[in-house]
């Protein structure tokens, strides 16, 4: 399993990857939860699956997985026509390079499968 992450960077690096988990989940649950208003759209079981693995990249767990899924359901909502593009595509490119860089010292992925130290 840890041949899916490349770093757990710590550090100011750590923490830049931190925010940028943060400010893209934090956008994917805003677009999910925005379409619980509204009437039902055709694109709203995407919006609604973006919304959840906003939650798995927020808490940094199995973060290149819900990256790179994050990048097809947005490209998905761009290519169906789903209004303003501009979102979805920055959102897109946001989980593409989560999903290539790694989660980051601070997130549950680190904790379960990042590098043990153990006392000899």
């Amino acid at each position: 399993m840890q041949r899916l992450f490349t770093t757990f960077a710590d550090g100011w690096p750590g923490f830049g990857l931190f925010i940028q988990r943060l400010l893209t989940g934090i956008a994917l649950l805003n677009g999910g939860l925005a379409l619980l208003n509204e009437t039902a759209t055709s694109l709203c079981a995407l919006h609604i699956a973006g919304a959840v693995l906003g939650i798995f990249i927020v808490a940094g767990f199995l973060t290149p997985i819900a990256g790179a899924l994050v990048a097809v359901i947005e490209l998905w909502i761009v290519l169906a026509g789903g209004g303003n593009a501009w979102m979805p595509i920055t959102l897109a490119i946001l989980g593409a390079t989560l999903a290539m860089i790694g989660p980051g010292a601070w997130s549950v992925d680190a904790h379960l499968f990042g590098r043990k130290v153990f006392p000899s």
